[in-house]
């Protein structure tokens, strides 16, 4: 297979703020297959710099269905079929996102089509990965 295979996709969010309003804003999803375990998601907010994130695929998937994250990050379904809540928390400040489910999941789905369920340790490179621990550049 074709390390070096991507997805990716443009996903418009809700950003919720403290009166419960929500902004939109757009956010970008990637995942390469030479990185099987994680998606990042670009943030564009205004003009400046998108903010990123990282996430464990496996974390949106488990997400979908039931409450699941610890710390910097939470997954949950909102209770309708259509929106998904992603919590983020850093020094900087929370966020809440609500994220349309179907473009989510088809995108995700995507993913699996790349790299299946439990395959994910087939496309990593130990030697290379030992190499960045050992020898950092």
């Amino acid at each position: 297979m074709n390390s070096s295979t991507t997805v990716s996709a443009e996903l418009g969010l809700r950003l919720v703020v403290p009166d419960r309003t929500t902004v939109p804003l757009l956010a970008g999803l990637e995942y390469a297959a030479d990185d099987p375990y994680a998606i990042r998601m670009a943030f564009y907010v205004g003009n400046d710099e998108p903010v990123e994130w990282i996430f464990a695929r496996e974390l949106l998937t488990v997400g979908i269905v039931r409450r699941v994250g610890d710390g910097d990050v939470e997954v949950w379904p909102t209770g309708e079929d259509t929106t998904l809540n992603i919590a983020l928390s850093s020094p900087f400040g929370n966020a809440l996102f609500e994220v349309p489910l179907s473009p989510l999941a088809d995108f995700l789905h995507r993913t699996y089509q790349v790299v299946s369920a439990g395959q994910e340790s087939e496309f990593v490179d130990m030697d290379a990965e030992l190499e960045n621990l050992l020898w950092p550049s």
